[in-house]
């Protein structure tokens, strides 16, 4: 690791002096040092989880993904997961209910059980006669994999993004917004988010306003008491329910799935309502909310009502600890309950003494040997590893397709795709996660719906949101294998949910973890990163720089020197290859101070198309939660065209303000997924308070061949290193997880 001195940068002659060597000082960790950071794995704490990139919060913390070119011919990515989202949430409504009428007995059992039981019921009815099921034969193999498909040609047409709400209902809505005295330009969201009726559902509930991204309690108020008047008030059911929605909804954004009852009682009192329990009875009457006790698998609906009307706990015996109430939205409840039954469906209906020896004594390596055949005998499996062990879950595809089995596997990135395509040979057999649920990419669906895989594998397991991971598993066939691969280290997906680390606790599957190190000094310090410890590596090719800065104006300059002079000079890296990292999108050295900069030393223009000209490197989030990278190549009547990846993007002009920025500079969670050839991590004094050992480790782990960090927290980063990651989200999926009879040790 070499550190440079104010004022130099890496090239031939920082190298040919001796004297420019390790500086251990800013890099070695303080054991008594308490930690200064926030976040451990998502988007709590990390200040560009409260920036605004795109359409709401989410966007800020994104991750990345693909909008492919296929889906333009039929419907667009973002419709297509849409209308994925609705199927799934019909099947789970259909279960809610089901649930909700009289079981009949054996209604509960599954897999051969429930096979068992409607035998029996055929027989004692007259329907089937016994011989029937005697003289049955073995049931054949789901599915042997035909030939590896041929490579799917992009297509040419561009992919377009989803129109909005009608004219008619935006305009009705702007009359109530302007009569409320809010801001006119929430009336398309507010239409798109409430629908056709938005406008008279505000008249009658102006705090449904709070539904709309960005809007604020205090300002729901206030356009509440311009409609209103006197009925106005803050005990109002409307506005307590409201609130209770809103707080689930902003802790949704930080990645929490539920949230502790007193939690949300407190934040409601300190927003004036003066009786919070019985604010969270009407919620929960209502149905804003559901209610969760834990260790109980489903909603404790009697005992939550009593609960709620009364404010008491249940009766707990002397010496025991009172049982922990949840509430949570009924969206991810319902997805976390889905999630948890689809995982146990796969471990239960899978053939468990297949056969893979062969292929397992040629994966080339004994990890990936032994993934293999771990796999071979459960049908579902975690399997953890660095950025070098992505060669394990490739060796396992390769095997299975050796098979004739069709394996394909699934990134969260485009980029994740392309070096997955690398490792096997075959572009084929690898795909993003978004395109595979939308069809544009994979092998399809067979005739009953399901996606038509024998093996899955899904690298970047830890980006899977549980809305995501619940349509993902639905959508695979009973007999399918399914692996979960992925670096625990790194940050957490940009949506609700912490499914990788969840199913990883509650170990309701076989685990499979890597032995294959990182190679490199990157590597090295990365894996030292990953166990707290902050070590002086040797990088005799400058691999790792450290460049020291005292403030947020020097560490813009360095950076800017350093992406279109040094690194390319030195290392032999474009600027094109560059990508900054840095903590946050606002403050002097965020995102957006450093992409303009950048802009202005790279390709400096007039903006002319709402602030972008051809050549400006960008990043499209088509949905919050995903970062698109991309290079704009025109602007037209259409709107802003994009190249992501070799597949042309339109965005309209209506969207292109909310949905594209610069990309020069990215955050921590936007680049999760991606690597590029060199990175540099930019850390000015203000970013202390978002550092932590999972934002540290994903900045550093995404440089290939050379790292750049533009130093200026001083012992704030050893600090945060050294700090323990905690389990920062508040989830269910662990504890439903484990009370499956699935569950192994």
């Amino acid at each position: 690791m070499t550190a440079l001195p104010r004022g130099e940068t890496p090239g031939p002659s920082a190298a040919a002096d001796d004297t420019v060597v390790a500086d251990t000082a800013a890099a070695a960790p303080d054991p008594s040092a308490q930690d200064v950071g926030g976040d451990a794995s998502g988007a709590a704490t990390d200040p560009e989880a409260e920036e605004t990139d795109g359409t709401d919060a989410a966007g800020a913390a994104d991750s990345t993904d693909t909008a492919d070119g296929e889906a333009a011919a039929a419907l667009s990515e973002a419709e297509a997961e849409l209308a994925a989202q609705r199927e799934l949430r019909e099947r789970i409504e259909k279960r809610k209910a089901e649930k909700g009428g009289p079981i009949a007995a054996g209604a509960k059992l599954s897999g051969p059980a429930a096979d068992l039981l409607a035998a029996v019921r055929a027989v004692e009815s007259g329907e089937k006669p016994g011989a029937a099921f005697f003289d049955a034969p073995a049931p054949a193999p789901r599915r042997v994999a035909p030939a590896p498909a041929p490579v799917r040609p992009r297509a040419s047409e561009p992919v377009r993004a989803p129109q909005g709400a009608s004219a008619e209902a935006v305009a009705a809505v702007s009359a109530v917004l302007a009569e409320g005295g809010a801001p006119e330009v929430l009336a398309g969201p507010a239409a798109q988010t409430l629908g056709a009726q938005a406008a008279d559902v505000l008249r009658e509930d102006p705090w449904q306003l709070l539904a709309v991204a960005g809007v604020r309690p205090e300002q729901a108020d206030g356009f509440a008491r311009a409609l209103l008047g006197a009925d106005c008030g803050p005990d109002d059911e409307r506005r307590t329910a409201a609130l209770v929605g809103w707080l689930l909804e902003r802790a949704a954004l930080q990645g929490h799935t539920a949230l502790d009852a007193s939690a949300v009682r407190a934040a409601l009192a300190e927003r004036a309502v003066t009786d919070p329990e019985a604010a969270v009875q009407h919620a929960v009457a209502e149905g804003v909310v559901l209610v969760f006790q834990e260790g109980l698998d489903e909603p404790a609906d009697e005992g939550a009502e009593e609960l709620a009307e009364s404010g008491e706990q249940a009766e707990v015996s002397a010496g025991q600890e009172p049982p922990q109430v949840l509430l949570g939205l009924d969206r991810y409840a319902l997805a976390e309950e889905s999630l948890a039954d689809g995982l146990a469906r796969l471990v239960n209906a899978c053939e468990k003494d297949a056969d893979w020896s062969e292929p397992a004594a040629a994966a080339g390596s004994p990890s990936a040997a032994e993934l293999v055949r771990t796999v071979a005998a459960g049908g579902l499996v975690a399997h953890t590893g660095g950025e070098a062990a992505r060669a394990e879950p490739a060796a396992l595809i390769t095997a299975a397709r050796s098979l004739g089995l069709q394996a394909v596997g699934a990134t969260h990135s485009v980029d994740g795709s392309r070096r997955l395509a690398e490792a096997l040979g075959d572009p084929s057999a690898a795909v993003t996660i978004t395109g595979l649920l939308s069809g544009a990419e994979g092998p399809g669906r067979d005739e009953d719906g399901a996606i038509a895989v024998d093996l899955l594998v899904v690298l970047d397991a830890p980006q899977l949101d549980v809305e995501t991971a619940a349509i993902l598993v639905e959508s695979l066939a009973d007999g399918t294998r399914l692996v979960l691969s992925g670096d625990p280290g790194v940050l957490g997906s940009a949506g609700a949910g912490r499914v990788f680390a969840d199913v990883l606790a509650a170990r309701t599957c076989p685990q499979v973890v890597s032995r294959t190190p990182d190679p490199g000094p990157i590597g090295e310090l990365v894996s030292g990163i990953g166990i707290g410890e902050l070590n002086q590596v040797e990088a005799p090719g400058k691999e790792v720089v450290i460049v020291p800065v005292h403030d947020a104006g020097e560490a813009v300059h360095r950076t800017v020197q350093l992406v279109a002079d040094s690194v390319p000079r030195a290392i032999g890296v474009p600027s094109a290859d560059t990508q900054v990292i840095t903590v946050g999108h606002g403050g002097p050295a965020g995102t957006r101070a450093l992409n303009t900069a950048l802009k202005q030393r790279l390709n400096a223009g007039p903006g002319r198309f709402g602030g972008f000209d051809p050549g400006d490197r960008v990043v499209h989030i088509p949905t919050p939660g995903r970062t698109v990278p991309g290079v704009v190549v025109s602007a037209d009547a259409e709107g802003l065209h994009l190249d992501c990846a070799g597949t042309p993007v339109v965005v309209p002009q209506e969207r292109v303000e909310s949905s594209v920025r610069h990309g020069w500079a990215l955050s921590a969670h936007q680049a999760t997924g991606m690597r590029w050839p060199a990175v540099v991590v930019v850390l000015p004094g203000d970013a202390a308070q978002g550092l932590s050992r999972a934002w540290v480790y994903t900045a550093f782990s995404r440089g290939e061949r050379h790292l750049s960090v533009v130093h200026g927290v001083d012992q704030a980063l050893p600090r945060a290193v050294a700090q323990s990651p905690s389990q920062d989200r508040t989830t269910r999926l662990r504890a439903l997880l484990e009370a499956l009879p699935t569950a192994t040790v």
